[in-house]
């Protein structure tokens, strides 16, 4: 079912001049290899051969629908619906029964990136590539051009069948990333936008772009959303001239909120950082860190107890072969730090020991925590590397559990594809595949069993719930 508040037709494939993750691919190219080309049909005959460990079953795969078939992202959940984030719109999926999800419906609304968060009766859907208007169906733009519209929409999906789009926020360089930080008061959010990668040629993203945009929301009245703060998070101007960065520090990539602890962490290009969160309009800088092994820090997350942080490299953008003997362990990885009396301490890394062809691109990306009480479990996305799950109770010493895979989308060139995200939810896996469509994985594995009695009634992994048994 296609729903828009516009009338709307397709486009044909998109320039990617603008700054996204497959720009990033592009400069990476320079120093590891062809960037990915997109994905199309799968043409391999071994494209869709399926390993995995022995405590991993493939359930569910739904192939990307109509007109919603773009680069699938990000994923957000709520109550039995799962909702898969598409460079042109959104999906919402029925995955009350997980091993048959159906499609409630489907939302085009293009603007690139399509990170997803849901909050009550509300979804917010991040935009990066520019459009000649903020309604669904507005043309292809430019950053060039003054009016052209990037930020942050805002949908109803009270009835899911039927999404209605509410209002939308513009923000400097766009929104490509998002995170809830809901308020204290039950009534308000605050979106924390991220973006990057000024330009003098661009008038809505000028140098230097050494901050994140807030948006407060009035869930009562959506519609009057805005901007209530930019705080500059490097007033020194961030990290330009670490040895091997492939992008400076021109704002950050991704940010994870931890709302009850008051706490968030930050990956932003060539810094980590954490954040005091206590006043969500103005959160401060506590600590910062910087590692020689990383290109381009990407994501972040906490642990339950909030002792260890997880940061995730992206080297090469998404859009590079990173996973084999050349690149090795340490680089394109997850870094793991403790964090102690405010300060982060480096323990070790983490990096897919399954060696992946070089036509496939492989790196750290998407994950969340598998919520066994007292215990340290991650499951993580890394493109066409698969669905890794990862047992970090001992920091200094990460080893794989299990895994899902997938044989390259094409043998002989590489082509951009595999699994952006992946996270748990309610007893299953769930991974947003680029191209081969939304997956669903079933664990059996004493070691995680006890997750199964944590239920989450909504879930944003870049918006981190504290969890316990039988929540």
């Amino acid at each position: 079912m296609l729903i828009s508040p516009t009338p709307s037709t397709r486009r044909g494939a998109r320039s990617h001049t603008r700054r996204t993750l497959l720009t990033f691919a592009g400069a990476a190219s320079l120093v590891l290899g062809a960037a990915a080309a997109p994905a199309a049909a799968l043409d391999s005959p071994g494209a869709d051969d399926v390993e995995t460990s022995d405590n991993v079953t493939h359930v569910a795969n739904f192939p990307k629908p109509s007109p919603v078939d773009n680069t699938n992202s990000d994923l957000a959940f709520t109550g039995d619906y799962a909702i898969s984030g598409n460079y042109d719109g959104f999906v919402i999926y029925d995955i009350s029964t997980p091993e048959s999800p159906k499609i409630v419906s489907t939302v085009l609304c293009e603007g690139g990136q399509g990170d997803v968060t849901v909050s009550g009766d509300l979804l917010y859907f991040s935009v990066d590539y520019p459009r000649t208007g903020e309604e669904c169906g507005a043309a292809q733009s430019s950053p060039a051009d003054p009016n052209a519209f990037e930020g942050m929409r805002i949908f109803d999906i009270s009835d899911k069948s039927a999404p209605k789009y509410v209002s939308a926020v513009r923000t400097d360089c766009g929104s490509h990333t998002n995170t809830l930080v809901p308020g204290k008061d039950g009534t308000t959010d605050y979106i924390y936008v991220s973006s990057y990668a000024p330009s003098d040629r661009y008038p809505n993203c000028q140098r230097p772009h050494d901050k994140i945009t807030i948006i407060e929301v009035d869930k009562d009245d959506p519609a009057s959303a805005a901007i209530v703060n930019e705080p500059v998070l490097f007033p020194d101007g961030g990290n330009h001239d670490q040895p091997g960065l492939l992008r400076p520090t021109e704002g950050c990539h991704d940010l994870t909120s931890y709302p009850s602890k008051d706490i968030a962490a930050g990956a932003c290009m060539g810094d980590g950082i954490l954040m005091d969160i206590s006043d969500p309009v103005n959160p401060v800088v506590t600590e910062r860190v910087r590692d020689g092994n990383f290109a381009f820090w990407h994501s972040a997350t906490f642990t339950n107890d909030a002792r260890t942080v997880l940061f995730h490299d992206e080297l090469g953008g998404g859009g590079a072969a990173t996973c084999n003997e050349r690149i090795g362990p340490n680089r394109g990885a997850d870094a793991i730090y403790s964090l102690n009396g405010g300060e982060l301490d480096f323990e070790g890394y983490y990096k897919i020991p399954r060696h992946q062809t070089d036509t496939e691109n492989c790196v750290a990306h998407n994950g969340s925590l598998i919520p066994v009480p007292g215990q340290n479990f991650f499951v993580q996305a890394w493109y066409q590397g698969g669905v890794s799950l990862i047992d970090f109770n001992n920091p200094s010493a990460p080893k794989e559990i299990g895994y899902f895979d997938r044989g390259p989308i094409n043998e002989n060139r590489i082509t951009s594809g595999g699994s952006w995200s992946a996270y748990y939810y309610n007893g299953y896996i769930y991974s947003n595949e680029i191209a081969r469509g939304f997956d669903v994985l079933k664990v059996d594995d004493r070691r995680l069993k006890p997750a199964e009695k944590v239920t989450y009634e909504e879930f944003n992994p870049q918006s981190q719930p504290r969890y316990k048994p039988s929540r």
